[in-house]
C-alpha cells in the first residue's frame, strides 16, 4: 500500500521527492539564510533562539544534540553553555547547510566541543540514551514524517532528558493572522528574489509554516511519540512557539 502523500509547501506531493525538493530550497539559500534570517523576522530570531536557550535546561557538561542544525545558531549557544566538559553534535541532512554552520562557528572562534555530522532527523544515527537536550529549531516542518522525526529524537534522550523545538507557528488572533499573511506572502518572497535571487523557495517557506502542525496539534504528536510533561510558549502572538517534553 503506497505512503499518503505529504506536502512541499501548498503542492501535495510524493513523501519520497520531500528531502531531495527541501534540500534543494536550502542549497540554494545557504550562502544567505542568516541575513534573510534578520531582514525577515527583524532580528527577532535572535530573541527566539537566546528563549528557546533558556527553556532548552541546557548546562554546563550536559550533551546536546542539536538537529537540522542549519547555519548553527542554536548550537553556538549550546557550545558555550555547555561548556568544555560537554559536547554539541550538530546534525543536519543538508551537506551546504553544514557546512555554512561549520564556517560561522568557526568565524565566531567556538565549536572545540561541537561535532558535526550529516544525518537525518528521521533516522538519528546515534545509540539510544546518549543525550541531556535533543533541539530542533526552525527545521520541523521540513521534515517528511514529523512523527518519524519525533520517535527518533525521543530515542536519543536519556532518563529525565527532553526534547525541545522552536518552530513557526499559528498566530492567537485572527486579526494578527491576517497582518502575518500579508506581510509573509507579500513580502518575503519578494525579499527573497532581491537578497538570494530565488523567490520560489522563500514561497515554500511561507507556505510550509502555514501547512505546520498548530500548537495543540504538535504537543499531542509529541505526547504520541512518548514524551511527557508536554507544554508549550507562544512568543510573538504564537508567530513562534517552544514546545518542550520529557522522557522519564
Amino acid at each position: 500500500m503506497s505512503e499518503p502523500a505529504t506536502h512541499f509547501g501548498f503542492t501535495d506531493i510524493d513523501p519520497a521527492d520531500k528531502a531531495s525538493r527541501v534540500g534543494q530550497v536550502f542549497s540554494s539559500v545557504a550562502s544567505r539564510y542568516d541575513v534573510m534570517n534578520d531582514l525577515m523576522s527583524f532580528g527577532s530570531h535572535r530573541l527566539w533562539k537566546d528563549l528557546a536557550l533558556a527553556r532548552s535546561g541546557v548546562r554546563s557538561g550536559d550533551q546536546v544534540l542539536d538537529v537540522a542544525a542549519g547555519s548553527g545558531d542554536m548550537s553556538a549557544r549550546f557550545s558555550k553553555r555547555v561548556g568544555a566538559e560537554g559536547r554539541v553534535v550538530m546534525t543536519d541532512i543538508n551537506p551546504d547547510m553544514l557546512a555554512c554552520g561549520r564556517a560561522r562557528l568557526l568565524d565566531q572562534g567556538v565549536g572545540s566541543n561541537v561535532q558535526l555530522l550529516l544525518a537525518d532527523a528521521e533516522s538519528l544515527p546515534f545509540a539510544p540514551g546518549q543525550f541531556h537536550c535533543v533541539s530542533i529549531a526552525f527545521g520541523l516542518r521540513n521534515v517528511t514524517r514529523i512523527p518519524a522525526a519525533l520517535s527518533s529524537m525521543v530515542r536519543m534522550l536519556r532518563p529525565g532528558g527532553r526534547v525541545m523545538i522552536l518552530e513557526f507557528s499559528t498566530p492567537t488572533s485572527a486579526l494578527w493572522a491576517k497582518a502575518y499573511d500579508l506581510f509573509s506572502f507579500s513580502v518575503i518572497p519578494a525579499l527573497g528574489r532581491v537578497v538570494t535571487g530565488d523567490e520560489g523557495s522563500y514561497r515554500y517557506l511561507v507556505e510550509s509554516i502555514r501547512r505546520h502542525p498548530d500548537q495543540e496539534t504538535l504537543a499531542n504528536m509529541m505526547s504520541d511519540a512518548g514524551l511527557e510533561d508536554v507544554s508549550y510558549q507562544n512568543i510573538q502572538g504564537g508567530i513562534v512557539a517552544i514546545h518542550t517534553g520529557f522522557r522519564y
